[in-house]
């Protein structure tokens, strides 16, 4: 199906609103006012620009509108003389909207936004919110609430800014390295929300954007750089990720050909860049870890010629310094690719001692990958069946039964005498 083209207001709104958004808030401290004025000036624009013409500077006109409507608000309400006198100057401005000044207000509101006073799910939806635009309802969805209850907790979290008189700045000295992994963590969560099996891909979208200004603001950050590298080889696949049905396929089954060589490219150019192309895997990050990993698999031919004993020490590393269970289901994964199937079953093992892996649908299917190697096919259906059972997601679902229906003929062949 042909994607409906983006209008010349979509395409402008798209950028312009979290700039204005920002804008209005470092000078009238009120996120309210300043997401009602920016929304005034997109409909503003939606009943003006058919009949008038799109203006040649359409950021700036968005700016000036929803500037004009924040000084009869604050007017209104007999505030302070500052704020009044702050926002009539930025109609001294050229181009509001891409003045460096304004670029660094949406910084400061991505660092806002991701106070660690906020629960990190708050921070989430509040970024996309005020930082991307994203509709309430739309949020509501991804985050499987009512309307009413992200609008509560949208206000929750805007209020505990307010009254906790977070900053609205960017952080200095060593308040910069402590907030900044909470920014990183953020931005990963809006990408693999967007990215995951049912997401929503303009997330996904929206974190790459937001990674790729926070990198042109803070260049001298590596984990930041290596997060966009990351954001860009995982989206590099998306073409191939599902099949005519729109079923998801594994990496092994994906055609090459359909990745985005130039987002590829774009990555590596920023990975060779942090080290000039030498072997750091002991010095890492853990963004950085992981677009390494991604790297491995970007530029292998195929899964069997994949350089899997490197992707095998970066979650050796990755584990050290930051253990989830993803990534040691991803170990284990990389240990039997890297040194067989009984060393990634014994990584898999002592994952699971904890129990926090108990019947979790990627700790069955990566089982059952591997056991699958080993040869035991019957043992195999089953597990992809078991997994397929507690599946977080009915694309996942389908993939898990439909590796269950491949694996048991193997193990009917097999049975006969015939070659698998």
């Amino acid at each position: 199906m042909t994607a409906r083209p983006v209008t010349p207001l979509e395409s402008v709104a798209a950028e312009a609103y979290p700039r204005i958004v920002a804008t209005l808030i470092r000078v009238t401290g009120d996120w309210t006012l300043a997401e009602d004025c920016a929304q005034e000036a997109l409909v503003s624009a939606v009943q003006r620009w058919p009949r008038d013409g799109v203006p040649g500077n359409p950021g700036g006109w968005l700016m000036t509108v929803a500037r004009n409507r924040a000084i009869d608000t604050v007017r209104r309400a007999s505030v302070e003389r500052r704020k009044l006198e702050e926002l009539a100057a930025l109609a001294e401005t050229a181009d509001p909207v891409i003045e460096e000044d304004v670029v660094d207000d949406r910084l400061r509101l991505i660092f806002t936004c991701c106070h660690p006073a906020l629960a990190l799910e708050a921070r989430v939806a509040l970024t996309l919110r005020t930082i991307c635009g994203v509709p309430t309802a739309d949020l509501a969805r991804a985050f499987l609430v009512t309307e009413p209850t992200m609008t509560r907790r949208l206000t929750r979290a805007k209020s505990k800014i307010s009254a906790a008189r977070i900053p609205y700045r960017v952080p200095r000295g060593p308040a910069l390295g402590e907030r900044l992994p909470g920014v990183l963590s953020v931005l990963y969560l809006l990408f693999t929300q967007g990215y995951n099996a049912d997401g929503e891909p303009a997330f996904a979208e929206e974190a790459i954007r937001l990674a790729r200004l926070l990198r042109r603001l803070m260049p001298g950050q590596d984990e930041v750089a290596a997060l966009l590298a990351l954001f860009l080889l995982q989206r590099s696949r998306h073409a191939a990720r599902r099949d005519a049905g729109g079923d998801l396929l594994p990496l092994d089954r994906q055609d090459r050909s359909l990745w985005d060589r130039e987002a590829i490219a774009e990555a590596l150019a920023i990975l060779a860049a942090l080290d000039g192309g030498r072997d750091r895997v002991a010095v890492c990050g853990p963004y950085e870890l992981q677009a390494r990993i991604a790297a491995c698999h970007a530029t292998a031919p195929s899964v069997a010629g994949t350089d899997w004993a490197r992707i095998a020490r970066c979650y050796d590393e990755l584990a050290r310094i930051r253990s989830t269970p993803v990534v040691e289901l991803n170990r284990a994964v990389a240990h039997g690719y890297a040194h067989g199937p009984q060393a990634g079953l014994a990584v898999l093992a002592g994952a699971r001692a904890g129990g926090e892996l108990d019947g979790h649908p990627l700790a069955l299917a990566t089982e059952a990958d591997l056991t699958e190697e080993l040869g035991d096919h019957d043992r195999a259906a089953d597990l992809f069946r078991q997994a397929a059972a507690v599946a977080h997601t009915d694309a996942e679902r389908r993939a898990l039964l439909a590796r269950a229906d491949e694996t048991a003929p193997a193990r009917a062949a097999g049975s006969t005498g015939e070659t698998p």
